[in-house]
């Protein structure tokens, strides 16, 4: 069986807990178990580059780390007092971005992890929004993540426009199992003037997102340089969110629906209705 298989949401689910006022939180000692770290030592070594990572993008560590003091049965009903921490989401998606990336489970977790702080981050309440205003908020960080792409990839050495649509492209290909934006055009049956990313759906464009978002941080976080290995990151990103997608059971993004209004209708529709 494929540890993709193997792995998924509720692997990670069933080891999360709400505290008293019903925030979720997880347990690192846990998860330390979860991602298959045997030593607490090694697992430590991850968290503390998670805690840097944190503190780097401005949050407040004790906020998403919170250490705490547990009980634990060692044998014969005889108790000892271990050192835990309290994880949140955000401090379990640092944690998994910075575990070791040959462990398929890590890669279920940036999946889990990812995706589901990316939805808190657009809006709290996303489960309950139309499909059209799905398909706005993800656009909406599309444009956002794709300069933060676009700044990556240019301090990696892909400096010139062309070589930008050729970078671009290795992404789409890897995702789309080979096809690049031409062929994803073509496939869509769109005008030139059309953008692809006005014409996905909500679960195409978060696999984007995600496939975007992913390559930018794994650019800045292993100092990638150089056009053709930029180019390579950005395959082998979207190669993997497409493998992960498979394994999980999903739809190919090629083979999702287009739907019939594109993001610009949506927009326009909605601010006509702001002017009633």
């Amino acid at each position: 069986m494929s540890d993709l298989v193997k792995y998924s949401e509720k692997t990670f689910e069933n080891i999360k807990h709400i505290n008293e006022y019903g925030e979720e939180f997880w347990y690192a000692r846990e998860l330390q178990f979860t991602l298959e770290y045997s030593e607490w030592r090694n697992f430590s070594n991850v968290i503390e580059k998670a805690q840097i990572a944190c503190e780097t993008s401005g949050f407040d560590v004790q906020d998403h780390f919170v250490g705490v003091n547990k009980m634990v049965e060692i044998g014969s009903g005889a108790e000892r007092k271990i050192d835990d921490i309290m994880l949140s989401r955000y401090a379990c998606y640092l944690i998994v971005m910075n575990g070791d990336p040959k462990k398929e489970v890590i890669a279920v977790g940036q999946t889990y992890f990812a995706v589901k702080t990316r939805q808190q981050e657009m809006i709290d309440d996303f489960d309950i929004l139309t499909e059209e205003q799905r398909r706005l908020a993800i656009r909406n960080e599309m444009i956002k993540h794709n300069k933060l792409l676009a700044d990556a990839a240019n301090k990696a050495g892909v400096v010139e426009p062309l070589d930008y649509a050729i970078f671009q492209n290795y992404g789409y290909k890897g995702l789309y199992g080979g096809m690049d934006m031409k062929a994803i055009h073509k496939h869509k049956g769109l005008r030139k003037s059309q953008k692809i990313l006005d014409h996905m759906g909500s679960t195409e464009l978060a696999a984007n997102l995600f496939r975007a978002t992913q390559t930018e941080e794994k650019l800045r976080r292993e100092n990638i340089k150089g056009k053709e290995n930029a180019n390579k990151t950005h395959y082998e990103v979207g190669a993997k969110v497409r493998k992960t997608i498979k394994e999980l059971g999903g739809t190919m993004p090629e083979d999702l629906p287009t739907p019939d209004k594109s993001i610009k209708q949506i927009e326009r529709e909605m601010e006509k209705k702001k002017l009633k």
